[in-house]
């Protein structure tokens, strides 16, 4: 649905075009420090206006309606609001009849027998995860001495990438790219074997999120054509410090003291310029699709900080059920 979390819990709710998106927490300590300002940089971080971002622009001012006062939680359930103010609605209108190929317009369609609001991608949107990062924000501060960090690998197949983002620019279409995020700090122990397993919880949490297609943890993919004497990272001290780091932090979905290390593979953007083929939902023919408005031609360019909030509400769930099962073995 549109939760997630046992302990700290997370809901969104808002579509692209409506009038607001936003988020509910719940679970969250009381007495730490929050406020609106603590939000915007990593709010500014995911806002577009780099080569190859969308150029609708919206201030993303976020509004703490509740579970906050005197500048600190209270421990009730808090909500923050964000309203959309620069939107073209009309250039959805034609996607009701002639879905994008690669986009959520047909599926959603379906699903929810056309009274889903399309309007933006709707609930679908990537705009939905600007309440991520906000609750993001909350999420690092629960993990106290964590540091969470994101760089973009690739975009494109290519580290300098500067010349394929001008390229998709030029011809209309788009490109996709791989982001790595680390968390350095994390105590030995965090995850809930089975299905709440360290690698499970943060994969769910990073599929939410519109336009990701894999993740992997530590050497990943690559552990496939390793040998076992080469992969297994030696114990070189009492803490679980280890020589390599092939496991990216994690051991039988527990973190093992190491840094937690994932990289996310993220689709090109759907919407493009050039034309395309796509079915008439109405008549059942096959038709040129032009794709007008405002998108972005590389989506990853503007989610390391989002994946970086996903890693720090997942863990700090985690972390808040580590604290719990410690007190109850005292």
């Amino acid at each position: 649905m549109n939760s997630f979390g046992n302990i700290f819990r997370v809901s969104i709710f808002g579509e692209s075009h409506g009038p607001t998106i936003g988020i509910t927490i719940d679970g969250a300590p009381a007495g730490i420090d929050f406020s609106e300002p603590d939000m915007e940089d990593d709010i500014k971080r995911r806002m577009p206006g780099d080569r190859g971002t969308t150029t609708r622009i919206e201030s993303d001012k976020p509004e703490i309606i509740s579970g906050i006062f005197n500048g600190k939680t209270t421990g009730a359930p808090i909500t923050i609001l964000f309203k959309n103010n620069n939107t073209i609605s009309k250039d959805y209108e034609k996607f009701k009849s002639t879905p994008r190929p690669g986009h959520a317009d047909f599926t959603a369609m379906k699903k929810y027998k056309g009274f889903n609001d399309n309007r933006g991608g709707g609930h679908f949107s990537g705009r939905i995860t600007l309440p991520l990062v906000a609750a993001g924000v909350l999420a690092k501060k629960i993990l106290k001495g964590v540091v969470i960090s994101s760089r973009i690998v690739e975009i494109g197949g290519k580290e300098n990438y500067q010349s394929v983002i001008d390229e998709v620019m030029q011809s209309g279409d788009s490109v996709g790219g791989i982001i790595e995020v680390k968390l350095a700090g994390l105590p030995v122990g965090l995850g809930e074997p089975f299905f709440n397993s360290c690698e499970s919880y943060i994969s769910h949490i990073i599929f939410s999120v519109p336009a990701v297609k894999g993740i992997e943890f530590g050497s990943g993919f690559a552990s496939a054509r390793m040998k076992g004497s080469v992969h297994n990272d030696r114990i070189i001290s009492t803490d679980g410090k280890t020589e390599s780091n092939n496991a990216g932090g994690i051991n039988g979905g527990i973190t093992n003291g190491n840094d937690l290390i994932f990289r996310v593979a993220v689709k090109p953007t759907s919407s493009i310029g050039l034309a395309q083929k796509t079915i008439n939902v109405e008549t059942g023919g096959i038709e040129n699709l032009s794709i007008d408005g405002r998108h972005d031609y590389c989506i990853a360019l503007r989610t390391p900080v989002i994946f970086e909030a996903c890693a720090a509400i997942a863990m700090a769930d985690l972390y808040l059920h580590y604290l719990i099962d410690n007190y109850r073995s005292v």
